[in-house]
């Protein structure tokens, strides 16, 4: 190979008509070449790069747009090629220095280890729910083709097109729920893994995920409860309690969401320890969710003398350190072995899922006569709405509910709103006077 490249001009298609049939190069950088294989109907784009031997390696990247327009994957204009080429080398070469090494890994082993990890953590933490995400990821993103991707041929077009191939019957929150877990696993991989992965690949991954982030954000205020209708859910909890002889378990978990707008997670981890009751107070704990700084563990919420009497039962007699809201937990008997087994009570235990509320939470919703789709998280929408109605400030509401200044500015817009109204009208005074405004004859 001559030491001297002839470099030929290879820009467009009609430069390239010009071109003997063959081999022609144009140079990348000193080690570098784009080639162009000009045959009798059309043209073949080429690399070939210096290998450590002083050798050259050649390979075929795709076809020239000499006849058809370039659409930058199977056939490719001038610019599209030398970017292709590009990254075909650094590919080539980073195989290359990794040879030996541990092999890249895939989509499906970088979301197991995340879900893995997210399993472990939940462990660990005492109280914490059971974590979802390794059945989210399960059913979006290992059943998927783009498990079987190696990290390093990942490209942001494989994301897009995983993004908008998820159900169009899944809500934006799960979507968002699946895509920010994908996120997550991909961005978490090792340091050592990192490095050996193209320079390209965490803004890949960015490029490729962002697709359906920009949605408006859903107004939560209109999920609001009147509070009439809060407690008739209180009222239908407590029958249902006594009608399904809950002995009280489900009626003071409905009682506490209600009053203190947590969230289930929060609430299922009081301790006997967090009523406060001559304060008139519940310390709830602070949710998990977030990082960065370490914050305060508890949120002192006021609640009424009727919540804390709801609680007196459980609270009397108890350890601080005891779970405050429990159930029975129940195991099947086969009394009579000609017939079938039945359920009987165990134990008793803290509340583990917010899925164990379904079902009773179906039948409150109908006895207190509310749509099917009212959800107990209407309980926390209706809790912020109304600290925001009664013009408490917005940071004020944000810690009570442990949130964020911005998701309630966010979210409850409208509520904010009003209340506003209502503190300027109250603003509003008299500033003419009614006997002055009077027009007065003077005399002729």
């Amino acid at each position: 190979m001559s030491k001297t490249l002839r470099e030929a001009s290879l820009t467009t298609p009609n430069a390239r008509k010009g071109l003997a049939e063959g081999v022609h190069w144009r140079g990348m950088s000193a080690e570098v070449h784009l080639g162009y294989r000009k045959g009798k109907r059309a043209g073949r784009w080429l690399v070939r790069w210096r290998l450590p031997d002083g050798k050259y390696k050649q390979e075929g990247i795709g076809a020239a747009d000499d006849g058809i327009a370039a659409d930058g994957v199977e056939t490719l204009n001038f610019e599209q090629a030398r970017a292709k080429a590009a990254r075909h080398v650094e590919q080539e070469r980073q195989k290359a220095r990794d040879a030996g090494k541990t092999p890249i890994p895939s989509v499906r082993e970088v979301v197991e280890a995340y879900a893995d990890a997210r399993k472990a953590r939940a462990q660990k933490q005492d109280g914490a729910r059971l974590d979802d995400a390794r059945g989210r990821l399960t059913l979006h993103v290992l059943s998927h083709v783009i498990a079987d991707k190696c990290l390093d041929t990942l490209s942001d077009e494989d994301l897009s097109d995983w993004r908008s191939g998820l159900s169009d019957s899944l809500t934006s929150s799960t979507v968002r729920r699946i895509v920010n877990d994908l996120r997550a696993a991909l961005n978490g991989v090792p340091v050592k893994v990192l490095k050996r992965l193209p320079a390209s690949y965490l803004n890949t991954v960015k490029l490729g995920l962002r697709a359906g982030e920009a949605e408006p954000a859903a107004a939560r205020d209109g999920a609001a409860l009147p509070d009439a209708d809060i407690r008739r859910i209180i009222d239908a909890a407590k029958a249902v309690d006594d009608a399904e002889d809950w002995a009280g378990d489900l009626f003071r978990m409905v009682v506490v969401l209600a009053a203190t707008g947590a969230r289930f997670s929060q609430v299922r981890r009081l301790l006997v320890g967090d009523v406060q009751t001559e304060q008139g107070r519940l310390m709830v704990p602070t949710s998990r969710k977030g990082r960065g700084q370490k914050r305060a563990t508890h949120t002192a919420v006021r609640v009424g003398d009727d919540v804390m009497e709801a609680l007196r039962p459980v609270v009397t007699g108890r350890r601080p350190a005891e779970p405050l809201l429990e159930r029975w937990r129940h195991r099947q008997e086969r009394p009579d072995p000609t017939k079938r087994p039945v359920w009987v009570r165990d134990k008793r235990g803290a509340w583990k899922s917010p899925a164990e509320l379904t079902r009773p939470w179906a039948t409150i919703t109908e006895s207190a006569g509310l749509p099917a789709d009212t959800v107990p998280y209407a309980l926390r929408h209706s809790s912020i709405v109304r600290g925001l109605r009664a013009a408490l400030p917005v940071r004020l509401v944000a810690q009570l509910h442990d949130t964020s200044d911005r998701m309630i500015e966010r979210h409850y817009a409208s509520a904010i709103v009003n209340a506003l109204d209502d503190l300027a009208a109250a603003a509003v005074v008299p500033l003419v006077d009614a006997e002055r405004g009077k027009v007065v004859k003077l005399r002729g």
